[in-house]
């Protein structure tokens, strides 16, 4: 299974994008999909997850209440409408899957084993 991010782009602060993640292969099947976001030098950090069939979501607090983690199951597809965006949300955006159950929040690198390849979030001020 392959994972594509896409959405990602210049905006201002205050705006809107979505991103999205299409999820490609005979069989997709994941227990949990999440973004993460890494800036220069630093290392990769949990934005948002959520649950594939219960669709229950976990935020980072630095996003709570602005962005909105989704799904669409029958197209293999996970979102994130990022509203009011800030400077600091600047950063390429990945989207991770699992299907394994670990027991954990799904909020590390580690929790996951399948990722894409990167989308860039510009926000400038």
């Amino acid at each position: 299974v392959q994972l594509q991010a896409s959405g990602g782009g210049v905006v201002q602060a205050g705006d809107s994008l979505r991103l999205s993640c299409a999820a490609s292969g005979r069989t997709f099947s994941p227990y949990v999909m999440g973004w993460f976001r890494q800036t220069l030098g630093r290392e990769r950090e949990f934005v948002a997850r959520i649950a594939w069939y219960s669709g229950t979501p976990l935020y980072a607090d630095s996003v709570k209440g602005r962005f909105t983690i989704s799904r669409d199951n029958a197209n293999n597809t996970m979102y994130l409408q990022m509203n009011s965006l800030k400077p600091e949300d600047t950063a390429v955006y990945y989207c991770a899957a699992t299907k394994y159950y670990s027991g954990s929040l799904y909020m590390y690198e580690s929790d996951y084993d399948n990722w894409g390849q990167g989308t860039l979030v510009t926000v400038s001020s």
